[in-house]
């Protein structure tokens, strides 16, 4: 019976049996104008899954940054909720979070709480964190050894709010700095420790002061305007610029205003008040004090300035041995007019 079938398909042209069993395992026929992927083997795959476009490329991407936007804003959230419980209005804690972009939370608070704990008000700690930011950097174990060492010099709760508010940047200074400038206050200038504790009270800023400068101005105070340590502390004297002291009282030396006492502590002049000499704006110094033009102050300062670089140059020479002589000066000239002329 199978021999006639195929017989009788051969004769009529049908398909094969063999050609009909693959076509029935073949998958169905494609629309038009889209082909057929091949497997290796010649035949044909499963068809695949339509590419990503770019609006969902983009949508994956904006889902991200969302989700990390929403992590940010529980985090300010949460860490608003804690500047409150500190007592921090919402405007300064506002201000507070603003500081210092991308310092975590936990240090930002931390730092805050540390401050909070030597007697500040939230108000002046947003000050002081503003003024210095590195202090949000700061990690707390050294900042409460910083506040440890300030209080054995004599800063107890209120003098150590005073170094805060005045001179933030007190707390990140390296304790050998501020070590060498004690030592300088106590063994050079010979000022008694109850004496440091007002400087340093009075004048923060002289812990970040260079120690050389530092002795050179009390040295300039007590040697040549004849001003005693107590007189020095009373006067916040040593937080006024070098350069600015020197013009003012040297100008009145000239004028014969102003005289250095004697062994004694006698003058033939009555000198002015330090606070008239240095507290006061130019203007009124030389209106009141120096009764002077301001004319005749600047033509005064430029030779000064002058006179403070010749004296350098002098001391230069001194310290480096002879200064060379002008036959010098000219052969060390040609060679470098020689070495030019090479060169070209």
């Amino acid at each position: 019976m199978a021999a006639l079938c195929r017989q009788v398909c051969g004769r009529r042209g049908w398909p094969s049996v063999a050609w009909v069993g693959a076509a029935r395992r073949a998958p169905p026929p494609l629309p038009p104008g889209r082909p057929r992927a091949l497997t290796a083997a010649g035949g044909a795959a499963e068809p695949t899954r339509p590419a990503r476009g770019p609006e969902d490329v983009g949508r994956g991407v904006r889902e991200r940054p969302g989700a990390a936007a929403a992590e940010e804003e529980a985090e300010e959230a949460e860490a608003r909720r804690s500047l409150a419980g500190m007592g921090f209005t919402e405007a300064l804690a506002g201000d507070l979070l603003r500081i210092r972009p991308g310092t975590s939370p936990g240090q930002r608070l931390a730092v805050v709480a540390e401050l909070l704990l030597l007697g500040v008000r939230p108000e002046p700690v947003c000050r002081a964190l503003g003024r210095s930011p590195r202090l949000l950097t700061l990690p707390v174990p050294q900042l409460q050894r910083r506040a440890g060492y300030l209080r054995k010099l004599g800063l107890e709760e209120g003098k150590l709010r005073r170094v805060l508010q005045c001179c933030p940047d007190v707390f990140c200074e390296p304790q050998r700095t501020l070590e060498r400038v004690v030592s300088v206050l106590r063994e050079r200038c010979l000022f008694s420790a109850q004496q440091v504790t007002q400087v340093l009270h009075r004048c923060p800023h002289v812990l970040r002061e260079d120690p050389q400068e530092l002795e050179y101005k009390f040295q300039y105070a007590y040697f040549r305007m004849g001003i005693k340590h107590a007189d020095v502390v009373k006067t916040d004297f040593l937080q006024y610029p070098i350069t600015k002291t020197r013009q003012r009282h040297v100008f009145l030396e000239r004028l014969g205003r102003y005289q250095t006492p004697d062994k004694k502590g006698q003058t033939q002049v009555p000198n002015p008040l330090l606070k008239d000499i240095l507290r006061v704006s130019e203007a009124e110094f030389l209106a009141s004090t120096a009764r002077s033009s301001a004319e005749e102050f600047d033509v005064f300062k430029k030779l000064l300035a002058r006179e403070e670089e010749e004296e350098l140059a002098s001391l230069g020479c001194e310290d480096g041995g002879a200064c060379p002589s002008e036959e010098e000066e000219e052969e060390e000239e040609e060679e470098e007019e020689e070495g030019e002329e090479e060169e070209l």
